[in-house]
């Protein structure tokens, strides 16, 4: 193997959301792609860290502390001094924030490309793209085009997502819980969505749904963070707390880990869902107030459902005209009937 210092070497500035970190690992790919031995690092939150130790691609990665809107100039100094010392050749920066921009263009690194975003960025940016939205209508295609020289066309087709799970890790997940390995077929639900409750698929309908399964033998576990406690609380009582709700007694790493021993999945358009997908579990997707056109899970496995309201996509945290029907609406047996279009 060739030295790490005559290697390409790339970091990358990663966004905040576990969706959007998720299909980052496409533009990892296609970098491979391109360079085989380049050197990937990544600057990420710390909560990713469980999420990049899954994708093979990425070489190392540190921890950015910044909170949204936080600027702490002197922090970012430091770490770019830091970061200097890895002698990158270029920076590729996801976010479109000016600040996002700072510590690459601190650290001093030659090519700093990025989508030109706020506009006072301009002078810390040398390799700004101008991004034509019909051209790239997913933001997994805008990830990956930044991967590659400018104006360049995207691989066809675009590597999908896929993280890498160990046995050991897996194992240490189940003891940490004293969940035995599933011997029937286990049914996930990610009934949560940190956007907000107009993402969110009402408890009662997961909840029937989660019966139907219970009644065919399945095991069914719910996962989420500690902010999905009370819809996955009212999930459990539902079902004579004949589910394993793990809700927040995970972190997002062992969450990843333990899915991967679903059968099938059925979420709400979250972060998990796109995790899902990249594990390549048979997924049920559920959109109402957002869209699958701007980033659906990337996977062959999946089935999208929505009603398509007149009133959808929305892209509002609570339904502006007080219905909620794009997810009222959306009877269990739908979701059912997606299950059984995936063969599970």
């Amino acid at each position: 193997m060739s030295s790490p210092n005559k290697n390409k070497k790339i970091l990358v500035v990663a966004p905040a959301w576990v969706g959007d970190m998720v299909m980052t690992q496409t533009l990892f790919q296609v970098i491979k792609q391109q360079h085989p031995d380049a050197i990937i690092d990544v600057l990420a939150p710390a909560w990713t860290q469980g999420l990049l130790e899954r994708m093979p691609e990425v070489h190392q990665s540190f921890i950015s502390a910044f909170k949204h809107g936080e600027l702490r100039l002197w922090q970012r100094l430091q770490l770019a001094r830091q970061l200097r010392s890895n002698h990158y050749s270029q920076v590729i920066i996801l976010p479109n924030s000016f600040k996002s921009a700072l510590i690459p263009f601190f650290s001093a690194i030659p090519q700093r490309t990025a989508w030109r975003g706020e506009w006072p960025r301009f002078c810390l940016v040398n390799d700004a793209r101008t991004l034509d939205e019909q051209h790239l209508p997913l933001m997994v295609q805008r990830f990956a085009a930044l991967g590659l020289p400018k104006n360049a066309c995207l691989p066809d087709p675009l590597p999908m997502p896929l993280l890498n799970i160990s046995s050991e890790k897996l194992n240490a997940a189940l003891q940490k819980l004293q969940l035995p390995l599933p011997k029937r077929p286990l049914l996930a639900l990610a009934p949560g969505a940190e956007f907000g409750p107009s993402k969110r698929w009402p408890a009662s309908h997961f909840a029937e749904v989660a019966k139907a399964k219970l009644a065919q033998n399945w095991d069914v576990w719910l996962f989420g963070s500690g902010n999905d406690s009370a819809i996955t609380q009212e999930i459990y009582k539902l079902t004579d707390g004949k589910v394993v709700d793990l809700t927040g007694k995970t972190t997002l790493a062992e969450a990843v880990d333990l899915l991967s021993l679903a059968t099938a999945v059925i979420s709400n358009d979250s972060g998990l869902m796109h995790i899902a997908a990249a594990l390549k579990k048979p997924l049920v997707a559920i959109y109402g107030s957002t869209s699958p056109k701007f980033t659906p899970p990337l996977s062959d496995k999946v089935v999208i459902v929505s009603l398509d309201l007149s009133c959808s996509p929305c892209f509002q945290r609570v339904c502006p005209l007080g219905h909620w029907r794009c997810m009222l609406d959306l009877k269990p047996e739908e979701i059912l009937a997606g299950l059984e279009r995936l063969g599970v």
